[in-house]
């Protein structure tokens, strides 16, 4: 038998994360003399402990150029060949081929050790009698001269760790060390802002209309070493939240490519989001399942692999989406101080060889969240003599969906609805969204003059557009057009002062219209305004006098 392996990397270069100083060649001269160990350092973060399967012994020098040269190839025991000679045979080997320097050679030809034989190689050893030895990221190890197959241990892969394709590397000669590269899936979450259409990491919205949650998952690129791949979403509502519509609403879409944005689906300025699928997406809702329990649920997908038509697609990476809907409900947090968050996070597989059939062969990313925020409106009716209460005005408050206002607190999707002011003057409007409420007085207390035509009383609810729900700090405002006021807001708890102002039957109408007022109930603009009446009649009273007095002669 040939004692030499010509030019023989085992193909290790072809796996990207490998190191490239495994070649072995020809003794061009003579050579140090072998030794039986060697050192080998996994490093890197991308899990923490791996199993290393000894496939051939050798003994191995340092030749030219950072090369190996190995010679005297043979099994490293008779457990690894049963494992390993089955899986090369299946594979293409010709079967009359039994050796380990045969082995070796049909390896080295023609590519022949891809990253997706490797991780054959590596279960066939798993389910072997072959003994593992145990390494620790980052440590050295010392280990017999030869060819190892370097897999990461899937009972010590933790949260945002991966293991990655079995790496074949040899050992001996100078320290070697061997560096995975492989990113993990990533998960986030947005929620639709009806007022601009866009999906963010907060937007508000008025209790029980449709509010629409994005979960979007990326799937790194060069993930070879996969027979199937599945995705799982977890997602934890907080009490605020109604999860009665989520599996009904729930779509799920793939893409191919780890690149690219995540509009797999329309929105619109009417809060609601599209479920037919953008150009390049797939819907794949039939292939998933969807399990609510309480406030939380699970999105488990297909396998991505056969969603995207096999592994040459695949290999690219992918995302995935998952568009829902559930409200604000009557149990929700008003204001900024707490908000309503939605949380998510992903499960993802720990390494090609986890068995994906439960939960156990999974491991998961961190959380990432989105919030809701919702506002409360209080309108008072008032005197203008004495800004008293006033109870037993009739009102139409219609909102920017031309829903209007029912005694209830819920919106009459015909419009016809009115609500009438009580004993403190004062009708509430709970759980509102940002925007636009347009106000009739259909009837005027008892003794004053109802205004005609309609008022408007904008809220607006401004830094809701953050990249991270912990960096949000909405800033809420209310403006009004006169014989409406603007009075008050607090954005902790969300609440809002506005004030309608009647005149007493036989008052003539005010001088001072009023105008838009600022949401603080800050009085400078009263003031000022005051300051420019006053300032106009003080040049008017000037001009009469230059006009009055002097000689006469003009």
């Amino acid at each position: 038998m040939n004692k030499n392996v010509s030019s023989f990397p085992i193909l290790f270069a072809l796996l990207a994360f490998l190191i490239g100083t495994c070649a072995v060649v020809f003794p061009a001269s003579a050579q140090a003399a072998p030794t039986s160990k060697g050192s080998i350092t996994v490093s890197g973060a991308v899990a923490s402990s791996y199993d290393a399967y000894q496939i051939f012994s050798a003994d191995v020098v340092d030749g030219d150029s950072d090369a190996k040269i190995a010679t005297d190839l043979a099994w490293a025991n008779d457990a690894a060949r049963d494992a390993v000679l089955p899986v090369l045979h299946s594979a293409g080997m010709p079967k009359s081929q039994t050796t380990a320097q045969k082995a070796a050679e049909w390896l080295n030809d023609d590519s022949h050790l891809t990253s997706a034989l490797s991780a054959q190689l590596a279960r066939s050893l798993q389910s072997s009698d072959a003994v593992s030895v145990a390494l620790n990221a980052g440590a050295a190890a010392e280990l017999p001269c030869g060819y190892w197959l370097i897999v990461a241990d899937d009972d010590a892969i933790a949260q945002n760790e991966v293991g990655t394709a079995p790496i074949m590397v040899l050992v001996g000669g100078s320290a070697v060390t061997v560096k995975p590269k492989a990113a993990t899936s990533k998960v986030a979450k947005h929620v639709l802002e009806d007022g601009t259409a866009a999906w963010g990491k907060a937007a508000d919205a008025t209790v029980a209309d449709d509010l629409y949650w994005r979960l979007s998952a990326t799937v790194p690129a060069g993930l070879t070493a996969y027979d199937t791949y599945t995705v799982q979403f977890v997602d934890t509502m907080s009490a605020g939240l109604d999860p009665s519509k989520v599996a009904a609403s729930m779509h799920v879409y793939v893409a191919a490519g780890a690149e690219g944005g995540f509009d797999a689906v329309s929105t619109g300025k009417d809060g609601r989001a599209g479920t037919e699928p953008a150009k390049g997406w797939t819907d794949i809702t039939a292939q998933c399942r969807v399990s609510v329990e309480g406030n939380s649920f699970t999105v488990r997908t297909g396998d991505l692999i056969a969603a995207l038509g096999g592994a040459d697609a695949f290999t690219a990476g992918a995302r995935v989406v998952a568009v829902y809907n559930a409200p604000l409900n009557s149990a929700c947090n008003h204001g900024i101080a707490k908000g309503n968050p939605n949380e998510v996070y992903l499960r993802y597989p720990r390494s090609p060889f986890a068995d994906q059939s439960g939960d156990a062969g999974f491991t998961r990313t961190p959380s990432d969240d989105a919030t809701a925020y919702t506002w409360d409106l209080a309108l008072t009716k008032r005197g203008s003599d004495g800004d008293k209460p006033l109870p037993g005005a009739v009102l139409s408050i219609t909102d920017d969906r031309g829903r209007t206002l029912a005694a209830d607190g819920a919106w009459d999707a015909e419009g016809k609805a009115t609500v009438t002011t009580g004993e403190d003057g004062r009708v509430t409007v709970s759980g509102v969204d940002s925007g636009k409420l347009e106000v009739r007085e259909l009837k005027a207390p008892k003794g004053y003059t109802a205004f005609e035509g309609t008022r408007s009383v904008t809220v607006n609810a401004e830094g809701l557009d953050v990249k991270q729900v912990a960096a949000a700090k909405p800033k809420l405002t209310i403006t009004a057009e006169s014989p409406l006021r603007a009075d008050s807001a607090d954005g902790s708890t969300g609440s809002l002062e506005a004030s309608l102002i009647n005149t007493p039957t036989g008052t003539p109408p005010s001088t001072i219209t009023g105008g838009f007022m600022p949401s603080t109930g800050d009085m400078a603009m009263y003031a000022a305004a005051a300051a420019a009446v006053a300032g106009a009649a003080l040049l008017v009273v000037a001009l009469l006098i230059k006009r009055g007095g002097g000689n006469h002669a003009e």
